[in-house]
Formats: structure tokens, sequence, C-alpha cells
């Protein structure tokens, strides 16, 4: 394990002389900002199909990323290691493409350590096929066992390991380690001929220890339940109704309707809808939304941003007032404002922007029952596969897998296979009731910006929407 800035720069075989020597040839054109983005992420998946562990595949990435920031302009280039002539030859290329006319900065350097939000007690590294193995192959004989319907499972176990190093033209000089891990299940049941397919999925950043009786168990179950239910559901009449949000997955709308539209970028360009609706009120006063980077295990977290800046809380939106956008270094400039934690990158081979990390909703003081029961016809839905936003105007459609009828305040026929149609901003103002149930979601969710995906989470307590378009038969 390492644990210290002097076994890092070891690991990348670098010293502070060749990071300084680096930002300096970033900057020879004039630029107001540099900074060196090291990565090495070894990543490992094994998966099942027809009963039996039938591949395995390991990569691995290397390499560092150099950015230059000059007024408005980014340059950027990387290579695919760290031997200081090829360093410096990007830092050239991305000094060419962002060029001012000023004078070099006299660049110290200052170690910086920051709280660790996902402890590690056993490191993949260590970890052989054999010992995965043997977890992968017992979730698929327990979804088996579950149900006689089952006639087929898919079953698959990620792991990667990340060290990363960051230097800046400020002197900031600061490394991470960051484990990830995801484990899914797939299951198809045939029942008269009908045949149903559903998944459960957990991502953390955790060690070995992320394995467990537990976690096989809640998957299967997951998987299995899931799967019974649509062999149950129907596709129901669509139209205007009342939407109950259930707790938990349903962050899906929370983060891709409305939480994109909150990232500093897109209202820097005046893309976002909420692009000048900083410090107004834009839903009722009962509503928090927040971006967290700090959950402990959390796939979204992170120790400090890929531009080096500490993770932390943030609230979106308090007591229904927009009260900030998320910032990378860029944006938080162009707003005269500290950065948010908010600048993420998919690996080295691309320059950060403002993306989210655990994208949630604050708990309210409503019973999830008491939500359910207000509501004459409409629907409740807990279960997302994917959807479709435009940032600009945030209109979206979400695709539901599960949910239920409500009638007469009580959930009745389940259904599934329907589209959820709407305004993110309208959708969010029209929220009326917030539960007290909060979960954060711990599926496997990357988000896609720019081409690029991060790792990232979301969460929701059960929510009242008066009004969206259900798309069913």
């Amino acid at each position: 394990m390492i644990d210290n800035i002097h076994d890092i720069l070891n690991h990348f075989a670098v010293s502070k002389e060749n990071l300084r020597q680096v930002v300096a040839e970033a900057m020879n054109k004039g630029g107001d900002y540099a900074d060196l983005f090291f990565e090495h992420t070894t990543s490992n998946n094994i998966s099942l199909r027809d009963g039996e562990v039938n591949r395995a595949a390991s990569s691995i990435d290397y390499g560092v990323g150099v950015r230059v920031v000059a007024g408005d302009q980014v340059g950027y280039a990387y290579v695919e290691n760290t031997d200081l002539p090829s360093m410096l030859k990007a830092a050239r290329t991305a000094a060419n493409i962002a060029t001012a006319a000023k004078e070099m900065p006299n660049i110290q350097v200052n170690e910086a350590s920051y709280p660790n939000h996902y402890p590690v007690k056993r490191e993949w590294l260590d970890i052989s096929i054999g010992d995965k193995k043997d977890f992968v192959q017992r979730l698929n004989d327990r979804i088996f066992e579950l149900d006689p319907k089952v006639i087929k499972v898919i079953i698959s176990l990620s792991d990667s390991t990340s060290y990363i190093l960051f230097f800046n033209s400020e002197g900031l000089l600061t490394w991470d380690y960051r484990p990830m891990c995801v484990m899914y299940a797939m299951c198809t049941m045939e029942q008269n001929g009908k045949i149903e397919s559903g998944q459960s999925s957990r991502a953390y950043r955790k060690g070995f220890e992320f394995l467990s009786d537990e976690l096989i168990e809640t998957l299967a179950q997951e998987a299995v339940s899931q799967t019974s239910l649509m062999f149950e559901a129907i596709r129901p009449k669509g139209g205007e109704m009342p939407v109950v949000m259930g707790a938990g997955k349903s962050g899906i709308l929370l983060h891709e309707a409305i939480g994109h539209a909150f990232e500093a970028d897109f209202n820097r360009k005046d893309v976002s809808i909420f692009s000048d609706q900083l410090g107004k009120k834009i839903c009722s006063p009962m509503i928090n939304v927040v971006d967290d980077g700090t959950i402990e295990h959390a796939r979204g977290s992170i120790n400090f941003d890929d531009e080096g800046i500490e993770s932390q809380k943030t609230y979106i939106v308090k007591d229904g007032i927009l009260e900030s956008y998320l910032h990378d270094r860029i944006s938080a400039r162009h707003y005269n404002v500290a950065p948010t934690g908010n600048g993420r990158r998919q690996s080295f081979r691309y320059a950060p922007v403002p993306r989210m990390r655990v994208t949630y909703m604050e708990a309210g003081n409503m019973d999830e029952a008491d939500i359910i029961s207000s509501v004459e016809k409409g629907i409740f839905v807990d279960n997302f596969t994917n959807g479709q936003v435009q940032i600009g105007a945030g209109d979206f459609t979400f695709f539901v897998k599960t949910g239920y009828l409500i009638e007469k305040g009580k959930l009745t026929q389940p259904i599934k296979d329907i589209n959820i149609i709407g305004n993110g901003p309208k959708a969010l103002a029209d929220i009326t009731m917030v539960g007290n149930n909060l979960a954060i979601d711990e599926g496997a969710w990357t988000c896609g910006k720019d081409g690029q995906g991060v790792p990232v989470g979301q969460g929701l307590p059960s929510v009242l929407v008066s009004s969206l378009t259900v798309g069913g038969e």
C-alpha cells in the first residue's frame, strides 16, 4: 500500500523537480494556470454465463495529462508514460494551444493531504481470480435456488485500483488511492411461455471486503423479486397524473433531469434553464438538494476532485433557493467563487469539467404511506433503466422498468415498461410532498458528459410530483 507522497512519486518515477520543470514548460507561453494529472489504473473483470465463470479480463492504464489555462483558452495534451522528455513534449503541446503574455511564476511545492472517504481493508491488487470466482458462483447458485422459473443468470464482478498524483502551478501536490468495485446480476425467468428479465447491482469504493454473504443474498433476492414482479405487471393507460417517486433509485430523475442543469459550465455558457436563477426561489422551501463527495465508500465519492480541490458537501438548493452551481476551477473563476470540488475527468486522457458526485434531495417529514394515500389516481415508480434529457430546456423522458398503480390511496396493480415525460425545473417545482426516508442508491451508475463517463451516485426520499406525463397504453 502506498501511504505517503514519497512512495507515490517513486510509483510514477518522477521527482518534485520534474513536476516543476513540466509545469514551467506548460506555462512558458504565458498561461494563467497549469496542472498535471497522473494516473495508474488496474482494472479486472470476471463474468459468469451458463452456470460457470467463462471470461476474465484485465487492463492497465497509465499516463499523465497536462492542462494549461490562459484566459478562456484551454490547452490539453497527454502521454502514456511519465519519462521527462515525453512529459515536456506534452507540456509544450498544451502550452501552444493556450497562450498569453505573462511572466512565469516561481512555483513552491506545497504538499496537501485530505480526509480519506474510502478506507480499504484488503486491496484488490492482492486478490486472485480464484478468490473472486467463489463469490460469483455462489451468487449464480443462489439465484437459481430462489425460484424454479429461473432459466438463465449472468453475473459480472469488476474491480479497479487507481493511483492518482496531482500537481499544479500553485504548487499544490497531492495524491489519492481510489478503489472501485461493482457486482452485477441479471436474471431471466420463464412462466407459461413468457420470458422476463431483471437485474440488480451494487457498487462501492471498497476493497475485497465488498464481497460477503449479505451482498450475495441481497443481489439474488432483488434480481429474482424484480423479475417475478414483471409477470404480474401491466402497461397502464397513459396521460397526465400524479407520480410518487420511490426512495433511492428515483434519484436518477434528480441527477438527469435537474442535476446537469446545475453544472456551472452549462450556466456559464447560458445553456441551462437555471442560468439566471442563482439566488432565486425555484421550488418549495421544504426542498434541499445536495451534491456530496464525502459519503463513505459511495461510488461517486472522491477525497479530492481531479483538479486537486478537497471534496465537500455542496448545497445546490437550500430551502427552495438556488444557492450554488457545481464548479470546477474555470467556472469558479468566472463566477468569482470558490471551486466546489466538482472538476472531474474519466481519465488522464481528458480535461476536467464540472460533474456531479453523489446528488440527492434531503429527507422531509412525511411518511411514504401518507404520500401514497394522498393520491386518488396515479402511479408509484421506483425502478428506472435509462432516460434522455435536454439540458437547455430541461425536458426529459425516463424509462420505468417497474412500479405500481395508485388507486384511492393504495398501491394496486404492478406496472412495467412505461415512460415518464416532463420538464426538470417544472417537476422540481411541482414536488408537493417529501418523504422522511432518504435512500442513497448503491447501484452501478455512470454519468456521461462531453464524451467521458465518471462514477456517480444519487438518492431521493419518496416525493410526490403533482403532475407528469405517463406514456402507457
